[in-house]
């Protein structure tokens, strides 16, 4: 299991009709509190602890180009960047994340959406760990069986 946070999407009324804090400032002390909670649950103070140690991994979403949540990102398990126009982008993340985790060993993700077919290279050289294919909001079946039938790259 992976546990992907984030801030939610601004401006778009998701949140307000819940009564949820809109302001994204405190949203992320809120969400980093959360997070630090969580872990705490996760290291012994919920039984039974999960099965993955040291714990499940949590993947940060952050939209391109904002910083903020890439340090977020930077202290937990992986970074989900969403709106990057290409792999120069991801590598540029990439290079941040290293100098932000620096005498880190722990396994680190960097995600990347791809178009249907788009080709794996230029992201992995990127820095990319995962590569997400990205149907778009209204996927086409015949375009998703294609992709499933294709296998990875």
């Amino acid at each position: 299991m992976t546990l992907g946070v984030g801030l939610g999407v601004e401006g778009n009324g998701e949140l307000e009709p819940f009564g949820e804090v809109v302001d994204a400032r405190e949203r992320a002390r809120l969400l980093d509190r959360g997070l630090v909670q969580l872990n705490a649950f996760w290291a012994g103070e919920f039984q039974p602890p999960p099965r993955q140690q040291p714990r499940i991994p949590v993947w940060v979403a952050a939209r391109w180009p904002y910083r903020r949540l890439v340090r977020r990102a930077a202290r937990w398990d992986g970074l989900f960047p969403t709106d990057l126009p290409g792999p120069d982008a991801l590598a540029e993340l990439a290079s941040e994340l290293r100098g932000l985790r620096a005498g880190r060993d722990e396994p680190f993700e960097l995600v990347a959406e791809v178009a249907p077919g788009a080709a794996a290279d230029p992201w992995e050289a990127a820095g990319a760990t995962w590569l997400l294919t990205d149907f778009g909001s209204q996927p086409r079946r015949d375009e998703v069986r294609e992709v499933i039938e294709a296998g990875p790259q």
